[in-house]
């Protein structure tokens, strides 16, 4: 810490970091929750820990935002609906580099770190890969020393807790802000009214300008809850605003005097909906419209807060794309372009042609899909009765852009249509988020090739230099140097730790791939990794597994192009020959699923009671049940997955080829030495690049033939008629084996394969099966599957998150990392 900072400090952050430490938990135990150290709990411990930690950030977080407000540095506003943050305390005492003191203080006051930190919920602010990808990016921007700031809605509930019942995803309330969250910091001097429903009026000043007005509306506050993202030992500490929905009043006066307690209060009970939960089903017309309010909710706010603080610097809104730039993680955030459209015209007075320009000149777009009903759209009915100024907007891009797609390619109205925002009574929000956007990026480069090539093809034509490819990354800091610190401390004690901080470094620990010193060393902590995990799932299910089996990993959320139901097939012809066999040898192998499904995709859930009758099948025959254990982790989230994934050897990326946008969990799974068996889609294609297909288990159809087979016809009866392994596995699907109470219970799940298999099941699953003996084959050999370990790690530097962020700041936002006075 500088010397002007260090003496601003009170005399018990000068001590030792240790006595500082102690001290301020006892003084926060004591004044802050007016308890005794002797009488606290491991909660109240926990949170005296968390506040001590947070008060060494707010001087660094203050001094971040001074710092950036002097130098009057361009601003990046990332924009996402989900943040996946996973914990905080010990990701906060890493990035302090007061991990050391945490530990040592802690025991002096009686407690084990690792005990406290269990007493932390995970932040219920996202789902999948998604949220997860942009709490990297905020470590990496904080890390790059970025002027970046976060912006998303502080759930109540996050999506939900899941329990396992009989087999079945049950689905809990997530309520993990029941207990105080130590971390955030409310701002009500940050609150905004935000607007639904009413309708527009216009109006002429005396110049005889036309004004247009959004009048009689429904109005929601939200208010700013700020969390500290500190950078990696930088003394940057960016900011992460998540806006929370509060009614305009707190109940009706005339209706509690009247004796209706319950409509005194039902407003404020509907209004407040918008921040309970993530991603509300979306399979009822109520349930569509609270998801299209939650996006405009936070959008809304942010851009007014962005706006505040732009206006607090400047008079004009000339420099606004030089000193802004916001990024839409996805098409979620995709309404803020009318928003800022309209903020420019109707609030401060802009003409459109200004307005659009600056508007353009300052949004980039994430696409992270290639999957048709992932990119959103809503009903122009239900668009416009919620936000009828916005629908105005929309349709004057859309008018707007179907010009110059005519003026470009004229004669082509199928292809206008195509392009087209609005269309059919339905808006598109990836079409708008294009049209709005100066730069779109896809997240691998396979994803990005399928956006020119097909999903985004006219618009491409249309802009060709707009589309651009960034792939995804993880953030080191906590994949590696806090999920596996035994396996971090092997790498600095070689290469050093410069690592950390330039993952490319880990080229170094090529040299050492084949040292049989690090191999012994290597294979311990492996070793104690498996034992730590096998611990945990005896914990969470029950059932014991062996540390001596291969562990084999298939992590994600449900979903059929993930293909968990094709490795739940393997298991199942596994088990036969097991069956058939009793003798037969094979590697003993422990496979572990976690994930959730959505509420209301019934097929994903299905599968998650086909995996768990398939784990009861195999504990229920003695002979498979030595040699193969299958189990399912209920209530997966990223504090799971830093326990899951240093301890794995095998890591299953099987989603069908071209519809894995990138993936982050291959990376994070070959940074921590597992091998990869998939297919060559998403990030995987990288991956193999780097690592090498000799250092993978790569099988299946490519991006292109699963195209052509599909536009060939493809026949999944046919596959299933020429395979006497595959025929047995589908039929054993309706066999009272089994499903002894309910044969016919996946039905349904065998007559989708047979009569569509839009997934391409059928068709990779001899190539899967195949692919899955070579690694029983390279398995038996430990030597060569420890050096392959290894290299996986060494080659796999690319994957940083902060080598994407590095990238979006060159290619999108145009502004230099770490130098702290934004644009070039």
């Amino acid at each position: 810490m500088a010397e002007s900072q260090t003496q601003t400090l009170e005399p018990s952050r000068r001590a030792g970091p240790v006595d500082a430490l102690k001290r301020a938990i006892r003084e926060h135990l004591t004044y802050t929750l007016a308890r005794s150290p002797s009488h606290a709990t491991e909660r109240d411990v926990y949170m005296a820990a968390a506040w001590s930690v947070r008060d060494r950030l707010a001087e660094r977080w203050a001094a971040t935002q001074q710092r950036y407000r002097q130098g009057d540095t361009k601003r990046v506003y990332y924009l996402s609906l989900e943040f996946l943050m996973g914990r905080t305390l010990v990701n906060a005492l890493l990035n302090l580099g007061l991990d050391g003191a945490a530990v040592e203080a802690a025991e002096d006051l009686g407690y084990r770190l690792e005990e406290l930190r269990e007493a932390e919920p995970d932040a219920g602010l996202g789902n999948g890969g998604l949220g997860r990808l942009a709490a990297c990016y905020m470590d990496s921007m904080a890390t790059q020393q970025i002027p970046g700031y976060g912006y998303g809605i502080r759930y109540e509930h996050g999506i939900f807790r899941q329990r396992i019942v009989d087999g079945w995803q049950v689905e809990m309330p997530d309520n993990w802000l029941q207990l105080q969250n130590p971390w955030e910091i409310a701002r009500p001097d940050r609150t905004y009214r935000v607007q639904f429903n009413g309708h527009v009026e216009a109006e002429t000043d005396a110049a005889g300008r036309t004004h247009l007005k959004w009048v009689d509306t429904q109005d929601v506050l939200a208010m700013a809850y700020d969390t500290p993202v500190p950078g990696y030992r930088n003394h940057t500490v960016n900011t992460l605003r998540l806006w929370a929905a509060k009614a305009t009043e707190e109940f009706q006066l005339e209706d509690f005097f009247r004796g209706d307690y319950i409509a005194a209060v039902d407003s404020k009970i509907r209004t407040e909906s918008i921040s309970k939960v993530l991603y509300p089903p979306d399979d009822t017309g109520s349930g569509k419209e609270l998801r299209l309010r939650q996006q405009y909710f936070f959008v809304s706010a942010t851009l007014q807060d962005i706006l505040v603080r732009y206006l607090h610097e400047r008079r004009t809104f000339d420099d606004l794309p030089e000193k802004v730039q916001i990024q839409l993680n996805d098409t979620h955030p995709a309404v803020a372009i009318p928003e800022l459209m309209r903020l420019l015209m109707d609030e401060h007075g802009l003409e459109w042609d200004t307005a659009w320009r600056l508007a353009r000149r300052t949004f980039a777009y994430t696409n992270h899909t290639v999957l048709p009903e992932a990119l959103e759209s809503w009903s122009e009915e239900m668009f416009g009765r919620l936000l009828p100024r916005h629908l105005q907007i929309i349709h004057e891009i859309d008018r707007r852009l179907r010009d110059r797609v005519r003026e470009s390619f004229p004669g082509e109205e199928d292809r206008v249509e195509r392009m087209a925002i609005v269309s059919n009574g339905v808006v598109r929000m990836a079409s708008l988020a294009i049209a709005g956007s100066h730069t779109v990026n896809g997240v691998a480069e396979l994803h990005t090739q399928i956006l020119r090539e097909r999903i985004f093809r006219d618009f491409h034509q249309l802009w060709p230099k707009k589309l651009v490819s960034i792939t995804n990354g993880v953030t080191p800091r906590r994949w590696m140097l806090k999920a596996n610190p035994e396996m971090s401390t092997l790498i600095t004690d070689r290469i050093g730790d410069g690592w950390i901080r330039d993952l490319e470094e880990l080229h170094g620990l090529e040299a050492y791939a084949e040292d049989p010193e690090l191999h012994r060393a290597w294979q311990r902590m492996r070793g104690r990794k498996k034992t730590e995990l096998a611990r945990l799932i005896e914990r969470e299910t029950g059932f014991g597994v062996s540390t001596a089996s291969l562990f084999d990993v298939h992590i994600k959320r449900l979903h059929e192009y993930k293909r968990q139901h094709m490795n739940a097939l393997r298991l199942i012809d596994t088990f036969l020959r097991i069956r058939d066999e009793p003798e037969l040898e094979m590697v003993p192998r422990t496979v572990l699923f976690a994930g959730k499904a959505a509420p209301t995709y019934h097929t994903a859930k299905l599968i998650i009671r086909l995996i768990h009758a398939v784990g009861d099948c195999i504990r229920g025959h003695p002979t498979a049940a030595e040699k193969l254990s299958v189990v399912f982790l209920p209530n997966y989230s990223v504090t799971q997955a830093e326990r899951i994934i240093p301890a794995t050897d095998l890591s299953e990326q099987i989603s069908t080829a071209g519809y894995e946008a990138s993936g982050t969990g291959n990376m994070k799974f070959a940074l921590n030495g597992a091998l990869t068996i998939g297919t060559m889609d998403g990030a995987n294609v990288e991956i193999a690049e780097r690592v090498g297909r000799e250092e993978m288990f790569i099988f299946g159809l490519s991006a292109p033939e699963v195209l052509r087979r599909k536009e060939e016809g493809y026949e999944p009866r046919a596959e299933y008629e020429s395979s006497e392994r595959l025929r047995r596995v589908l039929d054993f699907l309706i066999s009272p084996d089994l499903s002894p109470d309910d044969p016919e219970r996946f039905r349904p799940l065998r007559d989708s394969l047979l009569a569509e298999d839009g997934y391409m099941v059928l068709a990779d699953f001899e190539a899967y099966l195949a692919a899955q003996e070579e690694v029983d084959r390279r398995y038996l050999d430990p030597t060569w599957w420890t050096t392959a370990s290894i290299r996986n790690v060494a080659r796999c530097g690319y994957f940083s998150s902060d080598r994407s962020v590095a990238e979006y700041a060159e290619k999108v936002w145009k502004l230099e990392p770490g130098n702290g006075n934004g644009g070039r």
